[in-house]
């Protein structure tokens, strides 16, 4: 069933990218870790790492023809929303190829909604209940949901579970994770997105010649 999107003004103004970028690179270069206690200063050192992640896979990162064939089929306008935080290190591993992705077609409008002060968008988006992030919601033209993708690929999930049944740590759990994440170098996500992007199209296709 669709889901008819009600958070016009929300995703209207919302963060792009680089305003995103921006404000966490604003909070690592003006914070104060001095005057942070434990918990903020794990998160503020998280995002600083994530930061850096984020800006490698940028650098080096160069979409294939096949997928940006696959977006350049999209003639009508998209919304793809991204639910996240700066300190998600599954969101800097994922984010950063959405991004570029959305930049390869006018149609797409990228905008980045804060999980943490929008808890009502972020509870239409569980994952088993928990807030994970990050969450990738498109949109059509008419506010129509298209499809969902995240937190993580289902590579990446596989992976997760199969650590956590050799009772890993946290620490060293997400240290192999993003040995995974490096590992893969955004295969697994762009596979999945190709695929649902492709399926969207396809049913856009069929809506089109419907109505004719």
């Amino acid at each position: 069933m669709e889901t008819k999107l009600i958070y016009d003004e929300r995703i209207k103004y919302g963060l792009t990218y680089r305003k995103y970028v921006e404000l966490t690179e604003k909070y690592i270069d003006q914070t104060d870790v001095k005057n942070l206690n434990e918990e903020e200063l794990e998160k503020y050192n998280y995002t600083k790492l994530n930061l850096q992640r984020s800006k490698r896979i940028e650098k080096t990162f160069n979409p294939s023809n096949e997928i940006v064939e696959i977006i350049k089929n999209i003639y009508t306008s998209q919304t793809w929303m991204v639910i996240t935080e700066n300190w998600c290190g599954d969101s800097a591993q994922n984010l950063p190829y959405i991004a570029k992705l959305s930049e390869l077609n006018k149609n797409i409008n990228l905008v980045i909604v804060l999980r943490d002060s929008n808890l009502d968008i972020m509870n239409k988006y569980l994952t088993n209940g928990t807030m994970s992030i990050p969450i990738l919601i498109v949109f059509d033209e008419n506010g129509d949901e298209l499809f969902k993708w995240g937190p993580r690929p289902e590579k990446a999930k596989e992976e997760i579970k199969r650590l956590k049944k050799e009772e890993i740590v946290k620490p060293e759990l997400y240290e192999k994770l993003h040995l995974w994440y490096g590992r893969n170098r955004g295969e697994e996500l762009l596979k999945e997105l190709s695929e649902l992007l492709e399926s969207a199209v396809s049913n856009q296709d069929i809506v089109k010649v419907t109505y004719i």
